[in-house]
């Protein structure tokens, strides 16, 4: 297993397994299988509905002794409508519960965007005109009582997830503590070498997720996977194309966090560091880029919290 060294001087493996939208059932399993394999970082979010499951096979490993609680690299990240600084407490013990896991090693803010909060906890809470009710709370607002977990020992770490350089700014000089990770979407298509250099001037690390592309969003002649310059460096490699994107991310300095259910897929991730990606693989790969999301916001919650509107 390979690392990354946060500015907090933890060592966060780099390899994970994601957990986004992964089948109620065969989640379980797939963390059980990850840890036996040898992976060893886990993310998670409370929008993903299914860190209760998740905390029952983390018990059931922790409890039988043959794994560490600190062994394990646990991340998830403040849900939107927990923006509000009274409620961002709340939103990180609700998910320690429901992992059941003492603390996170890393806590993130999910989404630059502040939701209002329902008495009943609704993800999407809308207008009467059907829009999405935000809340005007400022990200540094947030960033503030985020850094009062760190103090009450309920998380090691705090970082962001999907911020720009705008973003960024917002927090970075006001903030106590400075954010020790960007997660971002990161692979071959849209590789934003722009804002991961930025991060890595400020010492932030990039965590990719959606590495080998997604089909939750679909877009035409998009299949990263299948893509003839990744095969054929997979061929070159004795590889699969898995392996290639997720090395090629690790090879760039950043953590990578591959969703994998089936015992093959997650194995075949594993054995990732097996790969040398020369320095012609890696040029090669640069040429791909596309700057194609697959995961954005104005999919289903029609706000622009990327700006590309303001691109086009």
């Amino acid at each position: 297993m390979e690392y990354v060294e946060l500015n907090t001087k933890q060592k966060m493996p780099a390899l994970g397994i994601g957990t986004y939208r992964s089948p109620k059932g065969e989640l379980g399993k797939a963390i059980k299988i990850a840890l036996e394999t040898g992976i060893r970082h886990i993310d998670c979010a409370y929008f993903y509905e299914n860190e209760d499951e998740i905390g029952e096979v983390l018990k059931e490993t922790f409890d039988q002794g043959k794994i560490k609680r600190e062994d394990v690299w646990i991340t998830s990240k403040l849900y939107n409508i927990f923006h509000d600084p009274k409620d961002v407490q709340e939103g990180c013990e609700k998910t320690i519960k429901d992992l059941q896991c003492g603390y996170l090693d890393l806590f993130l803010i999910h989404w630059p965007v502040a939701f209002a909060k329902r008495d009943n906890l609704e993800l999407f809470p809308k207008n009467d005109d059907d829009s999405m009710c935000t809340v005007d709370v400022t990200l540094i607002e947030t960033w503030h009582a985020m850094e009062k977990l760190v103090e009450l020992g309920l998380v090691k770490a705090i970082g962001i997830s999907n911020c720009t350089k705008e973003k960024i700014d917002e927090i970075y000089e006001k903030a106590k503590i400075k954010p020790a990770v960007n997660q971002i979407e990161n692979h071959p298509y849209l590789q934003q070498e722009e804002l991961c250099q930025y991060c890595r001037k400020l010492g932030i690390q990039i965590t990719a997720y959606s590495p080998l592309g997604t089909t939750d969003f679909k877009q035409e002649n998009a299949l990263l996977l299948k893509d003839p310059v990744i095969l054929e460096i997979a061929k070159k490699h004795n590889a699969s194309p898995a392996q290639v994107l997720i090395k090629w991310n690790i090879q760039r300095g950043n953590a990578v966090i591959p969703k994998a259910v089936k015992p093959e897929h997650i194995k075949d991730n594993f054995e990732c560091f097996k790969v040398k990606l020369t320095e012609e693989d890696m040029k090669q790969i640069a040429t791909l880029d596309r700057h194609l999301r697959f995961v954005n916001p104005m999919y289903f919650w029609n706000i622009d919290v990327f700006g590309e509107a303001n691109k086009k």
